[in-house]
């Protein structure tokens, strides 16, 4: 059993004020492997005033001595690497291929990114030649509440934390209290790299207790949250009270359509991209939309295709999902499939209950519903695991009115080899991103959503702006 039950604050590991223990549990074997502490207002005043009082002079620091702690901090996250995979395979059941390349991977593209981004960003600049005693000055927002998910740890830790250092700011995360041993790492880093003290502070705990505090606190100046629609309308509440900035990366119901013109690796690639990572991805495509002259041949290869998917042990190598978070994610796909068959969905593969050989540990089965209707929960809901809507459509029109019946918006899937088709349908699908024929959406885009599906921008330029504040200076000479 891990023992990590201190929080990272003003520089130091430190005990909790009041002692409540909460079990890490690996999703492989439903045991516990390891044991944090729950932070309560008291922990979480003490962190946010650490803060408060490292911005006096961190807010007013050089980019040039940001971005050498920042290159530094890069060249640490690398040593790290194996440990920071391990931790995330252990606590959120990421198979170990898929956890170094993938999930450990992306955190490191993020930094990478931001030291480019930052030594490019220029922070005062002329109004216009027409404006010549105008200044516009970029400063930072001020002590930040950083609240991230279990199901992507590092790539969604350091779309914030790397960011909001890059701008000068000063920050408390908390992690999900699911998976905070890969976060717990990056604070190790973040020391060894000799950030001054208070820059960033680290607080377990959950959203009830720890969360509220944070996202509550009157001397937070910016809530970066990750997670769901449900909890950033919570978080959103709070904000308002004081007039939080906030930054909000929430659910999606990707529609992925799939032309006649497709192609061949479409269908096959949807689904992989719907299933990987046990389907706990906001972007996923988790709704196909096939055109009706070859949808009986799509659902076919979707059934064989689901059928010899591999689910497995995440400590195995190999390219196989491993299990869901937690059991309460498992009973919940469970009942939203059980709720798929209820309503009249057809059942391709997969379904209710483990797959074969796999009694212990979250696992679920890679599930395809065909003849699916947009009005059904399965594809209302963000289901959050491997399960897949299928549903015709018979002209480009209906697609995207189908597509775009959803209070979602982050990210569509378009699959044609018509330009043309290709730039009237993304001008016309109403998310944050469209991904066209697998290419992927870069690691410094834009990331972010419409709707229900969030407020703000990750990634790149505009995640850095996020943590920015625009100043109008007149009369400077």
């Amino acid at each position: 059993m891990i023992d990590k039950k201190k929080f990272y604050i003003n520089g130091e590991w430190v005990d909790p004020i009041n002692k409540q223990s909460l079990d890490v549990i690996d999703p492989s074997t439903e045991k516990s492997c390891a044991t944090i502490s729950l932070g309560g207002k008291e922990d979480v005043n003490k962190a946010v005033n650490a803060a408060k009082k490292a911005y006096e002079t961190w807010g007013f620091s050089s980019k040039e001595e940001r971005v050498k702690l920042l290159e530094n901090l890069y060249v640490l996250y690398k040593k790290r690497w194996a440990d920071i995979a391990n931790a995330i395979t252990m606590e959120m059941g990421a198979p170990k291929d898929f956890s170094t390349k993938l999930q450990t991977g992306t955190g490191a593209s993020h930094i990478k990114s931001f030291i480019r981004y930052l030594k490019e960003f220029k922070f005062e600049k002329p109004l216009g030649e027409h404006a010549p005693d105008q200044r516009i000055i970029y400063e930072p927002k001020g002590v930040c509440a950083l609240i991230t998910p279990w199901n992507w740890p590092m790539n969604q830790v350091c779309l914030k934390v790397i960011p909001a250092l890059s701008a000068g700011c000063t920050m408390v995360l908390k992690p999900s209290e699911l998976a905070p041993l890969s976060s717990m790492i990056l604070a190790e880093i973040i020391h060894e790299a000799k950030f001054p003290s208070g820059v960033f502070n680290l607080v377990n705990g959950d959203g009830a207790t720890t969360g509220d505090a944070l996202t509550s606190h009157p001397e937070v100046n910016m809530i970066s949250f990750t997670g769901s629609t449900r909890a950033g309308a919570l978080i959103s509440q709070n904000a308002a009270k004081d007039f939080k900035r906030v930054s909000l990366e929430l659910g999606g119901k990707g529609a992925n359509i799939i032309f006649k013109d497709a192609d061949p690796e479409a269908i096959e690639r949807g689904a992989l991209r719907c299933f990987r990572n046990s389907g706990q991805s906001c972007n996923a495509p988790t709704r196909m939309l096939v055109e009706k002259s070859m949808y009986d041949e799509a659902v076919e290869r979707l059934k064989k295709y689901a059928n010899e998917f591999q689910v497995d042990d995440p400590n195995k190598e190999g390219e196989h999902i491993g299990p869901v978070i937690s059991e309460t994610q498992f009973n919940k796909i469970q009942t939203l499939i059980k709720k798929g068959i209820d309503e009249g969905a057809k059942l391709v593969s997969g379904g209710p209950g483990k797959p074969n050989g796999l009694d212990k540990g979250y696992y679920v089965k890679p599930t395809v519903f065909a003849d699916v209707k947009n009005d059904m929960e399965i594809a209302r809901t963000e289901i959050f695991g491997p399960v897949l809507s299928v549903m015709p459509f018979e002209t480009e029109e209906e697609a995207i009115k189908i597509a775009n019946d959803t209070p979602y918006g982050l990210t569509n899937y378009i699959q044609t080899q018509d330009p043309e088709k290709v730039k009237r349908v993304a001008r016309k699908l109403r998310s944050g991103m469209v991904d066209v024929n697998g290419a992927g959406i870069a690691v410094d885009a834009p990331f972010g959503g419409f709707k229900h599906s969030g407020i703000g921008r990750e990634a790149g330029s505009e995640g850095l702006v996020e943590f920015l504040e625009v100043k109008s200076v007149g009369g400077w000479n």
